[in-house]
């Protein structure tokens, strides 16, 4: 059984905005993305009235460090009070990473259709890449070593292999879940359900 655990995927980018490949690219929050980074720390502070017993862990990225020290702020607690983990960076998309897929398709029509096809287990082109299979047994040894109540700010991907492993979602469902930003996403006796 899993200790509590509050997920928040990172605030909007304007990448996001761009529908454009993130992965592992170090990019920035947008308004937007304070703003709801803001919020979650909010919606935190109702959850958590207590937060001394909380571990607070984020993704090394900019975007999720932002995020956790803008919900820490909001939550009264000191900005910089947190840890980062490397195994909580998002999915490497490889060469293709900074592309929006209608920019992939035009320079190589078609380049697309296999992770159309499977996107759970798809890897593409370029060193370092992932697929989500690969990124579900990176994080798998993380989420097993949790130990007491704790805050994460992650990624869209990160979460989709949550809803894999703990809600046993079938791959490609889960693959292509939509992550929200603006909410916050509770693990409590082995359940996934967004506040």
């Amino acid at each position: 059984m899993f200790p509590l655990v509050y997920f928040v995927r990172h605030g909007q980018t304007d990448w996001n905005a761009e529908y454009r490949l993130q992965g592992q690219a170090d990019t920035d929050l947008n308004g937007v993305g304070r703003a709801q980074a803001d919020r979650n720390g909010r919606r935190l502070a109702q959850l958590i009235p207590e937060p001394s017993g909380f571990d607070f862990v984020a993704s090394p990225l900019r975007r999720t460090r932002e995020t956790m020290e803008r919900i820490r702020i909001a939550m009264g607690l000191p900005q910089n009070g947190y840890r980062t983990d490397q195994r909580l960076v998002e999915i490497h998309f490889g060469d293709w990473q900074g592309s929006t897929f209608a920019e992939l398709e035009q320079r190589q029509p078609g380049c697309t259709a296999a992770r159309h096809d499977n996107k759970w287990s798809f890897v593409p082109p370029g060193a370092g890449a992932e697929s989500y299979a690969i990124l579900l047994e990176r994080i798998r040894p993380w989420l097993q070593a949790l130990d007491q109540p704790t805050v994460c700010v992650t990624h869209g991907g990160i979460i989709r292999t949550l809803f894999r492993m703990i809600d046993d979602m079938p791959e490609n469902e889960a693959a292509a879940l939509e992550i929200v930003q603006d909410r916050v996403l509770r693990l409590e006796k082995s359940r996934l359900e967004w506040l």
